[in-house]
């Protein structure tokens, strides 16, 4: 069996991976990084939980060791989608390169850009970021990139569904054309293929599982049910999530919950904390600093419902999540993949349960295609049935006995039904009183009525007739 030893990784990089409790390389890394050590391009294609994170960080330590950054040119750049994914490789890094004196520098939003031109100024070899901000410093003078050696994009895949390759691409064509590229995907879109052919030159391609498969460990199931109506729809949904989580019991340790908008998660969030169960949610709208403190609380075992939009479904390092709640099938058939693969990481065992409602339909066909699989139907936890079928039968019985009358208006009905057809005809025939509705004027007979309300005395202009001049 391959040991990290036999990768070819520096001494001091060894004894790290050693003090972090690691023994044996995972498949992407034995792959990757005895060709980045080359010095060689690599495409690496695996299933999100892999270790790809560990499969371009080790190689990047191990060379930029020796040399030394100048101000404002880092030596190498790490470009990230999310925040989060971005500050998980800086946390990495640190672990890795404890026992070396190579510098880094993170750039996200929602950060003070002041505090991150300090760092740019002072010089650092590794250079993580998302995109956007990347080129808010480099628009601001801020920066240059013309001393990149090796340049990292990880989670392409999620770059291209977030509208990031126009950026990724500019990125690309301000970087030397001798750099060293290292390009990380879980799937292989066409656009995605198109880049690797425009940027890597002769890439050494290390594919460890079929584009867009699920992780063995994982237990898969669908929770198919049709609303008793349309408007009730997101309740009902929130009743079976309540329902699946409760019938999973203790061994729901923990769990994130996905759902397709950012709206739904808060919804979906406060409707949990509101039946007694400990949810917070995480989504794009939410400050940094919220952020990364939900996500820390839910790391450390304090919060045990995460509720997200998809910006926490790539690459966020969560190793012992027990399930994931698909509230909404999503709308692009790979984030299933990146979703899922939040649990049953590491060879441990995971839980997947996804909420599909007839609209969802569509998009869960895409799923089952992408992945190769029909995945397990179970019977939903909530019978909405036997509640849409009490209601119509007690009215179907109600409608068959006749409908329950108070005293008066039996007696009403009987004294109509006995009277005489002429006398009835006359009672038609007689012109309405004056009531409180009907304040003066002429009444229904045509006749002037008395204004009620003025007292004993109303004055005459109140009664006097107006007639149109001849």
């Amino acid at each position: 069996m391959t040991s990290f030893a036999d990768l070819g990784l520096d001494p001091k990089v060894l004894s790290a991976i050693t003090d972090a409790g690691y023994e044996t390389p995972t498949p992407i890394q034995a792959g990757a990084i005895p060709h980045a050590l080359q010095g060689r391009d690599v495409l690496g294609i695996a299933q999100t939980g892999t270790g790809k994170t560990a499969s371009f960080t080790l190689p990047m330590i191990n060379m930029l060791s020796r040399g030394r950054a100048r101000a404002r040119m880092p030596r190498s750049l790490v470009l990230a989608p999310t925040r989060e994914l971005a500050a998980q490789v800086a946390e990495n890094f640190d672990v890795y390169a404890k026992n070396t004196k190579l510098t880094k520098a993170l750039l996200i939003g929602g950060v003070s850009f002041k505090e991150q031109e300090a760092l740019i100024d002072k010089g650092v070899d590794v250079l993580i970021a998302t995109p956007g901000r990347l080129l808010d410093h480099f628009e601001r003078g801020r920066l240059l990139l013309t001393g990149v050696q090796i340049m990292v994009v990880d989670e392409a895949d999620r770059m291209l569904d977030m509208g990031f390759i126009p950026d990724i691409e500019r990125i690309f064509q301000l970087t030397p054309f001798t750099r060293q590229t290292l390009f990380f995907s879980a799937t292989m879109a066409p656009e995605i293929e198109r880049i690797t052919n425009t940027f890597l030159s002769a890439p050494e391609k290390i594919e460890v599982a079929r584009a867009a498969t699920t992780n063995e460990t994982i237990t898969q199931a669908v929770v198919q049910f049709k609303p008793t109506r349309r408007d009730r729809a997101a309740k009902e949904k929130r009743d079976v999530l309540r329902a699946l989580i409760a019938a999973e019991g203790e061994k729901c340790k923990n769990a994130i919950v996905f759902c397709n908008r950012k709206a739904d998660v808060d919804i979906v969030a406060k409707s949990l904390s509101k039946h007694g169960l400990d949810a917070s949610p995480i989504h794009g709208d939410l400050d940094q600093s919220q952020r990364m403190a939900t996500l820390d609380k839910f790391r450390n075992g304090e919060l045990k419902l995460l509720i997200a939009s998809d910006v926490a479904a790539r690459g966020l390092d969560v190793p012992s999540v027990s399930h994931v709640f698909n509230f909404d099938v999503p709308s692009h058939a790979e984030d299933y993949v990146h979703r899922i693969g939040r649990t049953g990481r590491a060879g441990r065992e995971g839980n997947a349960f996804t909420i599909c409602v007839p609209s969802d339909e569509k998009n869960l066909a895409a799923v089952e295609d992408l992945v190769k699989m029909t995945i397990t139907r179970v019977d939903c936890p909530v019978d909405f049935g036997a509640q849409k079928s009490e209601a119509p039968a007690k009215s179907d019985t109600a409608s068959d006995a006749p409908a329950p009358q108070s005293s008066r208006s039996r007696s009403r009905r009987k004294s109509d039904d006995e009277a005489p057809k002429a006398q009835q005809d006359k009672d038609t025939a007689k012109p309405a009183r004056s009531n409180s509705s009907n304040k003066g004027g002429r009444g229904r007979n045509g006749r002037d009525e008395p204004v009620v309300g003025m007292g004993d005395h109303t004055p005459a202009f109140l009664l006097r007739s107006f007639k149109k001049a001849s």
